[in-house]
């Protein structure tokens, strides 16, 4: 039987400082194919390429992955500085409405660290540009230096709300995560719930109130060793289930409304 698609949203690069390129981790494609039972396709996040109609039509879920730029500014309402760092206004200008237009017909997705923030500011919502920055707060970077195995290491403790649907979803109500991002939830997005905490009061776990659909996203990082983490396995299995789910109702999918 054919998987269903799940679209992971790609980032642009320049290999050797000079071809551009489309590219995506691929321990993305290993947790969406191998714990989702999905199957990974990788999406040029830039509206030059795709539009947003024919990827809810190709697509039954999406993935929306981290990536080293940052949502621009001027998306919720602010002034760009140099401590907001790199742009990427291509994927802004396709995962924002996209992101909108699966919150309306509950088609899913999954956010994650930078995926996380752009639901967060497609639902209205604002950034904080440096976290570590800011009173009291730790400093949630990649570590400059070491493997791949200690910069995904396991860094700080989340706490979720107690019966929300992380803890559900989890079976505990603290777990450990990675830690790998700048930004961070300034002002919650309309509907945008935060259903867990890092120590320093750090948003790290969302989802959309009353969406019919699966929107639970995160600032960490899951889709490393996702296959035997315990808190990254059940996020992708929980996702999987969902896009199945998605797939199978084929016909019977709420249909979406004009703009």
């Amino acid at each position: 039987m054919t998987r269903p698609v799940v679209g992971i949203i790609g980032n642009q690069y320049l290999i050797n400082d000079q071809y551009p390129a489309h590219a995506g981790g691929t321990m993305n494609s290993e947790a969406i194919s191998g714990v989702s039972g999905c199957m990974p396709l990788l999406i040029p996040a830039d509206p030059r390429f795709v539009s947003v109609e024919e990827l809810l039509e190709k697509c039954d879920g999406f993935l929306l992955t981290g990536g080293r730029p940052n949502v621009h500014p001027e998306e919720y309402g602010e002034p760009e500085t140099l401590a907001h760092g790199e742009f990427d206004r291509a994927r802004d200008a396709i995962v924002l409405p996209l992101v909108r237009a699966c919150v309306e017909t509950g088609q899913p997705f999954m956010g994650i660290c930078r995926g996380f923030q752009e639901v967060n500011v497609a639902m209205g919502g604002s950034l904080y540009p440096e976290i570590r920055d800011l009173p009291g707060r730790d400093n949630h970077r990649m570590p400059p230096d070491g493997s791949l195995e200690e910069k995904f290491a396991l860094r700080h403790l989340v706490t979720f709300c107690e019966g929300g649907p992380f803890q559900r979803l989890m079976g505990a109500q603290k777990v450990m995560t990675n830690t790998l991002h700048g930004q961070g939830i300034k002002r919650a997005g309309q509907r945008v719930v935060i259903d867990g905490y890092a120590p320093d009061e750090t948003p790290e776990a969302i989802y959309i109130k009353d969406a019919p659909g699966f929107t639970m996203s995160v600032q960490w990082h899951p889709e490393w060793d996702a296959a035997n983490d315990p808190v990254s396995r059940p996020l992708f299995e929980a996702f999987g289930e969902a896009v199945h789910a998605w797939a199978q109702a084929g016909e019977a999918r709420p249909v979406r409304k004009s703009a």
